[in-house]
Formats: C-alpha cells, structure tokens, sequence
C-alpha cells in the first residue's frame, strides 16, 4: 500500500512538472531572441566586474551603484568578495567610480549583499541611502547617512521585520519609511524554485515605517523592481514572470489602489523615474532561462525600454538600446541625467552612454 502511494505521488508530481513546464518557459521568455539596437556612444565602465543591480541618480548628478550581489539560482563571478556600494558623477566628462567606505561600529561589511537601493533627501539636504542586503541570504534593510565630503557612507540601522522576507528592491518615502518588494513568499532556495516554476504567483510589495507595517498590493508573479512618480501620487511595481508594468494610485494613509497594467515581451526588472519627465526607464531580461542557466558561449542579453506618459491611455514604450550579451549581459536598471544614460546589470558590467 505504502509503495502504491509512493508511485501514485510519484506520478502526480510528473504530471504537475509536465502540466507546468510550457507555462514557466513562456514566463522565462526562453525562446526570445534579442533584435539588436545599439547607442552610437557608449562604453563600459571601468571597475564594475560583478555587477550594478541597482542604481539611483541624485538631483546633482551623483550616481549611487549596487555591486557584488549574490542571488540563489543567479551566476556569481566573485562568490567571496563581499558586495559594495559605488559613486558615480555624471557631470564628469570621463565618469569613474569610486568605492564608499562603510562606518559604523556595528555593520558587519563581510555578509554585506546588495540588492535593491533608494535614496531619501530631507528638508536640509541630509541624503539617506537605503539598501536592500542579504546577508547569509536573510533580508535586511540597512539605512546610511551619505557623507559627501568624506565619500563614506554612516551605517545608522538594520531593518528586519517579518513581513519583508524576501526583498528585492524598495523605494524610499522617508529616512525610515518606504516600499518594498518580496520576489518570493517563500524564503528556502528549494521552495522559492517550485513557487516560481509553478507561477504561484504570491509574492506581495509592502509599506514599512517604525511604527506600521502593511502589505499593500499581493498576487505577483515575482515583485521585482518599484518606484514612485515624481508627485508622489503614483507607485510603479514591476511584475517579472508576467512581464507587466503596475501603475498604483497612492493614497494619504499609504494605501495603493490598482489604475492599470502595461504588458510586455520582456522579462522587467528595475524601474528608474526620470525627475523631470516622469518617464519610466526599465531595465529587463530578454531571455529569462539564459539569466537563471548560465553559459558563457550564449549569455543573457540586455534590454532598455523607456516609457513616456504611462498615466494616459496610449503610453509610448521605445526600445532605448538591446543587446545579445556580446556587449553587456543581464541588464537589470536604467537612468537618465542629463541625457546621459547609465545601465546596470545583475551580474555583469554597466554601460554609460551619452544619448
């Protein structure tokens, strides 16, 4: 009897993983080949080898970079290195970039992991830097004080709570006060696989404060990249597996009420919002099986699309610049200053290009 039920589960849990397959190659994109379109001035940006996740462009022109992150499932080209945090000045002709160096007595630099990252400017110019880290593949959320003038980065607070057990990227709206993105429900490296390949579509974005803590839209199919527009009215979410783009309307109390969903052939990722224009700029993944089953002789491409007037009923979404992975690999953001263009990937190079 034993040995019937073993087989019966056996054969329940083949037909699932057949039934499911289809379904997660579509979501993956993984027949996708990327039609180059190329930017006449560009080039890659000297001492980013493993990665720029994440970037955020200040007001003046300072450039905040993500590098080193370590993702399960995700190819890892300096698996001992801990991750860091650049800048980049976009006003230089020849931009380069420059480490932080991290202070703080009680910030642990070796587990240091990061992911997703926002910036908040108070009322006297004071600029906190939030970061999504995971050490030891937990989630925190670690809070710096930007110290212009010494080019370090004051580690001030960890941020753990258990409604953010997963993040992937976050938006600030207050020194202390943000949005943030689960990718997963699950936590286990072996559970989140089955959560994702059977588009369980259960992942959620959450508004955290020290004093409440809320989730405020649910039912992703992998929350990825977040943002808000430059009013503060509207919060966009990107929903990676389904290839979506959600526009929320934001409201006094923090709530978000769904407005519309753009839909897309590509796998989006981070969300950049131009200051001036409130044009979206994401970063995405063309062919989602190449980011995940890594080879070298076929890498991730790139994509960039940028989208003007999303709250109207025509917005209109241009392919900025694609790319197969001979140039740059698994593109994952995108920001604009100045007409100046700078794209970070996963784990691969950054690219900045004069538009």
């Amino acid at each position: 009897m034993a040995k019937l039920m073993v087989l019966t589960l056996l054969g329940l849990g083949l037909a699932l993983f057949r039934d499911h397959r289809s379904s997660y190659l579509t979501r993956m994109n993984a027949f996708r080949e990327i039609k180059p379109v190329e930017l006449p001035n560009c080039k890659l940006v000297k001492g980013i080898e493993s990665g720029s996740e994440d970037l955020e462009v200040l007001h003046n022109g300072l450039a905040f970079i993500s590098t080193g992150l370590k993702y399960p499932g995700i190819k890892v080209f300096e698996p001992d290195k801990p991750g860091k945090i650049l800048l980049m000045d976009l006003n230089e002709e020849d931009p380069t970039v420059l480490e932080l160096r991290i202070t703080g007595s009680n910030f642990d630099l070796s587990s240091f992991n990061p992911h997703g990252i926002s910036t908040f400017t108070d009322e006297d110019n004071t600029v906190y830097l939030l970061v999504v880290s995971h050490p030891d593949l937990k989630s925190t959320v670690e809070l710096f004080k930007f110290q212009e003038e010494e080019k370090t980065l004051l580690h001030l607070k960890t941020i753990k709570h258990k409604l953010l057990p997963k993040i992937n990227d976050i938006v600030a709206v207050g020194p202390e006060h943000f949005y943030a993105t689960n990718d997963h429900y699950f936590v286990d490296t072996y559970l989140t696989f089955w959560e994702m390949y059977l588009g369980l579509a259960w992942s959620y974005a959450v508004y955290y404060s020290p004093n409440e803590v809320q989730v405020m839209a649910s039912g992703f199919d992998f929350a990825n990249g977040i943002n808000i527009s430059p009013d503060g009215k509207y919060v966009y979410i990107a929903e990676s597996m389904a290839h979506k783009i959600h526009v929320y309307e934001k409201h006094a109390n923090w709530t978000l009420t769904p407005l519309k969903s753009l839909d897309f052939d590509t796998i989006v990722d981070n969300i950049s919002v131009d200051p001036v224009t409130g044009d979206l700029w994401i970063g995405c993944h063309p062919n989602g099986m190449k980011v995940f089953f890594y080879d070298p002789e076929n890498p991730p491409g790139s994509e960039v699309l940028r989208i003007q007037n999303i709250l109207t009923e025509e917005p209109k979404v241009t392919v900025v610049y694609a790319d197969n992975g001979t140039v740059l690999q698994a593109s994952t953001t995108a920001s604009v200053y100045k007409g100046k263009l700078l794209i970070g990937t996963v784990i691969h190079r950054a690219l900045y290009c004069e538009l």
